[in-house]
């Protein structure tokens, strides 16, 4: 599977992607006009080795909610990334057996090495 979520509102996610220099199979899905599924994020959370990692801390909602003052737990951190799509940390590419979740320099640049290895 070559699938990028991401929000098409985004600056970073815009420049991740640009950054990436993606091959045209990869298929992107702007997930504010196309929620992701409880199948998509149970898929994603297998991947990234949990709920929590693919959850942003960063997201406004988190703070506004009072979350970070909570214990959550892995149904809670699910619960919240099907409930708004603002939770995801993103951009998050899954290329074939791998995944790379958010924006830090560190992980654009291993997902790029990545994708573009076999060139």
């Amino acid at each position: 599977m070559k699938k990028l979520y991401h929000l098409k509102s985004c600056s970073t996610c815009a420049r991740v992607i640009k950054d990436l220099e993606l091959p045209e199979d990869v298929m992107l899905q702007d997930i504010k006009s196309k929620p992701i599924t409880e199948q998509q994020i149970d898929e994603l959370a297998q991947r990234a080795g949990g709920y929590e990692a693919l959850f942003s801390k960063r997201a406004k909602l988190y703070k506004e909610k009072g979350l970070k003052d909570q214990q959550l737990s892995e149904v809670d951190f699910k619960t919240y990334l099907l409930e708004h799509y603002t939770f995801l940390s993103r951009p998050v590419l899954v290329y074939n057996d791998q995944i790379f979740v958010g924006n830090s320099s560190k992980t654009v640049a291993a997902a790029k090495a990545f994708i573009h290895a076999d060139e």
